[in-house]
């Protein structure tokens, strides 16, 4: 049965699909340390709902199992004519991945009612309180690299995460977590220019370019600034150094020339983005890290050149 499951899935995109018990993470120690040293900046929601991440049946009262699932996106760079970026997972030109993952779980989790009559399910897509990469690893999806990441094997790690909860009693295949196959690499952390990766694993978001200019609500400096290279919205820079990702970059113009950007207002800019996974960091904040790089409007933008990989602050 539940080979058809996995069938499925992979039919709708799913790259990896895993099955274990809704308990205790196996990482929610080390999670709750993370937060007590206030690596996680300004997200306080995080310290929220701590019983709900050591116990993911609250999510659904009489869970018995919890599916994860692990769905590839693009390689494609999102890019301006005049040459600035956002990160892959940020396509402009596609439906929010949150709404995406939902709509494709909705199928999953309606075999699984039909399956099991009277089961259950709750879709979680990034915003309940689950500690989604560790029950992953747990399932056998992959391992967790230095950089903080899940890396599917033969996938890597550029890949949106779902959950479905659900009380019906699925069978839990025997399988192990995967091994830890970073060996002695450091290449993502060597690769960070913002020195993030702390150490292998620990991840210090404060630090972390893809906070600074989505979840961070000030503006960014110009010393941040010029970390960025050309990016404004995200980083993947920890990613494209991983011997396990695919190698090249692609780049496609999917955005507007920067200084339209700074142009633009909200209505426009909810009509064109407001769907997409660019509506996070909204108008504001795109154009405050735009204004930082040195874009000015009107008038054509500057690329601002990437640092060496080597450049991170002490």
């Amino acid at each position: 049965m539940l080979s058809d499951f996995i069938r499925l899935a992979r039919s709708l995109g799913f790259a990896a699909v895993g099955f274990s018990r809704p308990g205790r993470p196996l990482h929610m120690d080390a999670f709750i340390q993370w937060l007590r040293q206030g690596r996680h900046g300004e997200m306080g929601w995080l310290e929220r709902n701590l019983d709900v991440r050591e116990d993911p049946a609250r999510l659904l009262p009489g869970s018995r199992t919890l599916i994860s699932l692990a769905r590839p996106y693009g390689w494609d760079k999102p890019a301006t004519p005049d040459g600035f970026t956002v990160s892959r997972y940020a396509r402009p030109d596609a439906e929010d991945y949150h709404q995406e993952l939902k709509r494709l779980c909705r199928g999953l989790a309606a075999w699984i009612r039909e399956a099991f009559p009277g089961g259950k399910t709750r879709i979680c897509v990034d915003s309940a309180p689950l500690l989604e990469r560790s029950f992953a690893f747990e399932a056998g999806l992959g391992w967790i690299g230095k950089n903080g990441m899940l890396i599917v094997p033969g996938t890597g790690s550029r890949v949106f995460l779902a959950e479905i909860l659900t009380t019906a009693d699925l069978p839990i295949p025997d399988r192990q977590p995967a091994g830890d196959l970073c060996g002695a690499c450091t290449r993502c952390m060597d690769a960070c220019p913002a020195g993030a990766l702390a150490a292998p694993r620990v991840v210090d978001a404060s630090r972390c370019l893809s906070y600074r200019t989505i979840e961070w609500k000030g503006e960014v400096d110009p010393e941040t600034a010029g970390l960025m290279g050309d990016c404004f919205v995200g980083c993947d820079r920890c990613q494209e150094a991983c011997p396990h990702n695919p190698l090249g970059e692609i780049r496609r113009i999917l955005l507007p020339p920067a200084g339209e950007l700074l142009q633009m207002d909200g209505p426009a800019f909810s009509d064109r983005f407001g769907g997409t996974a660019l509506a996070r960091p909204g108008l504001e904040k795109i154009q405050s890290n735009l204004r930082a790089m040195g874009v000015r409007s009107p008038g054509p933008a500057r690329r601002i050149p990437r640092p060496a990989p080597h450049g991170a602050p002490g």
